[in-house]
């Protein structure tokens, strides 16, 4: 297994230091595999719980450290998902994977909601293609043991063997899993684009947006693009999709003439080209794109406030 630690050379319990520095690894996975930071978060302080809960001699007896968490992020990540299915059946509006920022933007936020010092970078996920938005939202399609295993695999690179311990299936049937997962994530990609290509092409939105140039906007936008908004109950927004150019584009400047003191910011959102919105310094909105062929296929606008957190007005601004 790729994250394995060696126990204490002289056979004694692992070292603090050691066990602790798994965190950064757990956060990646639990990120990944759950589609949230605070449900992430939650599920390593979960693990960490559970390996303290040992007694020291059992400790000492874990041959891998690394090993023994990650197998127990994992299943504790696999119980989560299946409650959270059940929660987002009650979610009010769409669900979506809480937007990360760039980690030179990385903000803590303590739970009560007041800002803290920079997080550590050791705490930071690690932004690739795996984070990206539109590869979240495939996510949530799956089945959490679906999702689990072709994580695992795919991404961190575990054996089905390993992972099958974590799924409670054989080797096989993770594989099946894994491969199943696959063809979807294969079914929605599209090609993918120059990084200075996108950055270029969500400038040129973001300018049509502030511009309230609803052509600029329809001719910038897929003709069958899909605009899907969280608010999660808590602010008003969209409940279902909007889908189509212009009726995108007729929703930006609606908004647009609501919130005349919105000011637009281009940021990196899951490592991708992405915008964000603030409204007197607070950060309203978080928007991820998908591009295709030149033009904005997908916009996933995150405004659920609760998973805004890591971007505070220093962070984004």
């Amino acid at each position: 297994m790729s994250t394995s630690i060696e126990p204490g050379l002289d056979g004694s319990e692992p070292d603090l230091s050691v066990v602790v520095g798994e965190r950064r690894h757990l956060l990646n996975l639990g990120y990944r595999l759950l589609g949230s930071l605070a449900e992430a978060e939650d599920a390593v302080q979960e693990t960490y719980a559970r390996w303290y809960a040992l007694s020291p001699r059992q400790r000492e007896a874990v041959e891998s450290p690394g090993a023994w968490l990650t197998t127990v992020a994992g299943r504790v990540c696999l119980d989560m998902l299946g409650s959270a299915r059940v929660r987002r059946e009650r979610y009010v509006g769409s669900w979506l994977p809480e937007p990360l920022p760039d980690r030179v933007e990385w903000s803590s936020v303590r739970a009560d909601g007041d800002r803290s010092e920079p997080v550590d970078p050791a705490d930071r996920i690690t932004l690739d293609e795996s984070v990206n938005m539109a590869f979240l939202v495939v996510l949530e399609s799956m089945t959490p043991a679906e999702r689990v295993a072709f994580i695992l695999h795919d991404v961190f690179r575990y054996p089905f063997a390993e992972i099958a311990d974590i799924v409670g299936r054989s080797p096989a049937a993770c594989r099946q899993l894994a491969t199943s997962a696959r063809r979807r994530v294969r079914a929605a990609q599209t090609p993918a684009a120059p990084v200075a290509g996108r950055a270029a092409l969500v400038r040129h939105f973001k300018e049509a947006w502030e511009a309230r140039n609803i052509q600029a906007l329809v001719d910038l936008l897929d003709p069958e693009a899909t605009m899907t908004a969280d608010g999660g109950g808590l602010v008003g927004t969209v409940l279902r999709p909007v889908e189509g150019s212009r009726l995108i584009a007729q929703y930006l400047i609606h908004i647009a003439d609501k919130a005349p003191g919105l000011t637009l910011l281009e940021r990196t959102v899951n490592g991708q080209p992405g915008l964000v919105a603030q409204n007197a310094g607070v950060t309203v909105t978080v928007a991820a794109f998908d591009l295709a062929d030149g033009r904005v296929t997908r916009i996933w606008a995150v405004r659920n406030p609760e998973k805004l957190r890591p971007w505070t007005e220093d962070g984004a601004s």
